[in-house]
């Protein structure tokens, strides 16, 4: 069996030091930028230059992430942050982003790209997609089951899957939540934890039903390891480095076959227990909240584990080899593997009591306590009557197992090759017309036969199209919206083979999966907003791969509308209930079950947020419609609006292409106070 990669987070210093003494093969960071927890403390341009460093003595890998979304006015310096962070020798860079990938990619062209679990891959598609855009990993969904994981290992891309720590409610890299209530972009690195505020099915004030349980798998490690699986990742940038070292080393013992002590990891962090729901398939009971027995569980065990990495973990053996001649200087040399390193000393002298022998060698050079080396074997080659004073050859050792990490570290460190790549944007034509051509996203069959003389095409859920609306519907107005989360990759494939030979040939894009399925038909693709395209770079880069046009990210300001420079066509949201969270999990079922389904959540202020449930996940829906049907002159450098419907009737579609404003409250979404 392969070894399985054990990939710990940490935020400070101090916790990548406990991460790599407990045991951690890899070790993933943030920077002070571009990075998906920026509260964290993360690690300035030195400090990443030392964490690197500190890595390769291990003989570990550093992973950075600048797993966020970036905007055209950012690029020049994520170019210059990119170059510098190759040159202080990560391994590995972590994105979400289309166009960082591709700005890496021109900065650094043997840079090795890991897809971050907010591009949203969750299916075998999506991974072979990333494989053969040169991605060297994928880092899938939170949310897969045991057989999807298989699948993706079996696609050729080394797969990266989160084994303990936090679950977000949401999908990663489809919640807008936080963005959209307090300017706080989750795919900017500012989530503010929305969801682990009060929220109810029923209005009740102290439930907390958008917040689960911590993931464990760790029991699980061997399983997945005979899988295939390449990297088990600690999610934890923002927590202690008792944590990170416990979970570290509980891992480790699963994977060696003992049984991981899961009440001491509970004790350390966690949400009421740890959860294995979405693996198993078994999704009831996955939620929780932290507790007060959790914090004074923590408070007890901490010192206990401080213990798992006050001293240096011995990473690697050295093997020594001493030459005590008479007349020649002494010479100690220390192999590791093919690495040699030695250091010389003075001529030994005569002894005039006890000559320095191969014991009293052994005795100095074993004393390795404060290094990543422990003791091998030694060869000696001494002439008899010769003495080395122990305080020289402690001297010695010294330096020679400096040089020896010195030169760990160099072979270790990846040499990039660094370009003098500089990323311009050009002026962009700014378009206009007299009239914003509307497409419609429709849920419901009325809505289709009311929107259908009146936009320019229409989305509409595959499951929606009916004989009945094939034979209404002008087929090339029809854009084929698959499941926003796709648990039956194969049925969905076929399914759409049927659409295409029924004359329906487009397909809305939610994800890197339903790209890669839509491509692989030969199908038209149109980008959702849910592809979180942010800049000029990542717009064009999907026009690139091959889609018709996409829908621009509605975390935007009108201001970066504005300033977009593209030949991919854009779109915006104009109008509906964006949905805020896409959820395996149906907070409502689990609060009052399906029998008493209120369709709503109610939050702690009394707003009201609609869930629209289906069989695989439910999508929670903002409180408050979009509307800038009367402002779409406000709106400028795009090439179509889309109207989002929940609940209107044909009355309310009808007049939603018409540009009417609704009754009720409204927002104006992002367009003008933006995110952080």
């Amino acid at each position: 069996m392969k070894q399985t990669e054990i990939l710990a987070p940490a935020g400070s210093m101090e916790t990548l030091r406990a991460a790599l003494r407990s045991g951690a093969q890899a070790v993933y960071i943030g920077g002070k930028r571009f990075s998906a927890r920026s509260s964290a403390a993360n690690f300035s341009l030195e400090e990443i230059a030392e964490a690197a460093d500190l890595c390769h003595r291990y003989g570990a890998k550093l992973d950075l992430a600048v797993n966020t979304v970036i905007s055209d006015d950012e690029a020049e310096d994520f170019c210059q942050y990119i170059k510098s962070a190759a040159q202080c020798g990560v391994d590995a860079f972590i994105v979400q982003d289309w166009g960082c990938a591709e700005l890496i990619r021109r900065c650094v062209p043997d840079a090795v790209l890991h897809g971050s679990t907010q591009m949203s891959v969750h299916t075998a598609a999506g991974a072979c997609l990333l494989r053969d855009l040169g991605y060297a990993r994928v880092v899938p969904a939170r949310e897969l089951d045991k057989d999807t994981i298989s699948r993706i290992c079996r696609t050729g891309i080394e797969t990266e899957i989160f084994v303990h720590g936090a679950l977000c409610m949401s999908v990663s890299g489809q919640c807008y939540m936080s963005a959209m209530i307090g300017s706080r972009s989750a795919n900017r690195g500012c989530c503010g934890q929305a969801c682990r505020l009060p929220f109810s099915a029923v209005g009740n004030k102290d439930r907390a039903s958008l917040s689960l349980k911590d993931l464990s798998l760790l029991p699980k490690a061997r399983e997945l390891a005979d899988m295939g699986v390449d990297s088990f990742k600690i999610e934890g940038r923002m927590k202690r480095p008792e944590y990170v070292a416990s979970a570290v080393n509980e891992l480790k013992a699963a994977l060696e076959g003992d049984t991981p002590d899961m009440a001491m990891l509970r004790g350390v962090f966690s949400r009421g227990g740890f959860t294995d729901g979405y693996y198993t398939a078994q999704r009831q009971d996955m939620f929780g909240v932290r507790e007060k027995e959790d914090v004074i569980s923590a408070h007890e065990l901490i010192p206990k584990i401080h213990e798992l990495y006050r001293f240096e973990r011995k990473a690697h053996t050295a093997d020594f080899r001493a030459v005590i001649k008479e007349g020649q200087p002494v010479v100690i040399e220390a192999v590791c593997g093919d690495i040699t390193a030695s250091a010389q000393g003075d001529v030994p002298e005569k002894a005039l009591n006890r000559p320095t022998d191969e014991a009293m060698l052994t005795k100095q050079l074993s004393k390795l306590g404060d290094t990543v080396f422990s003791f091998g074997r030694l060869t000696a080659d001494i002439d008899e009557g010769l003495i080395v004073p122990a305080g020289r050859l402690n001297e010695l050792r010294r330096q020679v197992t400096e040089k020896l990490t010195e030169l760990i570290i160099e072979k270790n460190t990846p040499k990039h090759t660094v370009t003098d790549y500089s990323p311009a944007v050009p002026a962009p034509a700014v378009q206009t017309a007299e009239r914003l051509p509307l497409r419609c996203f429709c849920r419901t069959a009325e809505q289709i036969t009311a929107a259908a003389d009146m936009s320019e095409f229409l989305i509409i859920p595959e499951e929606l199209l009916t004989d009945d609306i094939l034979g209404a519907v002008d087929r090339d107005k029809i854009i084929v919206s698959p499941p926003r989360f796709i648990t039956d990759e194969d049925r969905l494939t076929s399914r759409l083979m049927e659409r295409i030979s029924e004359g329906v040939g487009r397909l809305y894009c939610h994800t890197p999966d339903s790209v890669a399925i839509g491509k692989k038909l030969g199908m038209k693709l149109h980008g959702s907003f849910t592809l979180n395209v942010f800049n000029s770079f990542s717009a064009e880069y999907l026009h690139g791969l091959g889609l018709e046009d996409c829908i621009f990210s509605v975390e935007a300001t009108l201001g970066q509308l504005d300033r977009v420079s593209t030949s991919l066509p854009l779109g915006a949201a104009v109008y509906g209930r964006l949905p805020l969270m896409l959820t395996r999990n149906c907070p409502i079922k689990n609060e009052v079950g399906c029998g008493k389904c209120t369709k709503k959540l109610i939050d702690r202020t009394g707003r009201e947020l609609p869930v629209v449930c289906t069989r695989d996940y439910a999508e929670i829906l903002n409180s408050d419609r979009l509307c800038m049907l009367d402002r779409l002159d406000e709106i400028h450098n795009i090439s179509f609006g889309v109207i989002y419907l929940s609940d209107e009737d044909a009355d309310g579609t009808k007049a939603s292409l018409s540009g009417r404003k609704p009754q009720g409250n409204i927002t104006r979404g992002l367009y003008y106070r933006g995110i952080q």
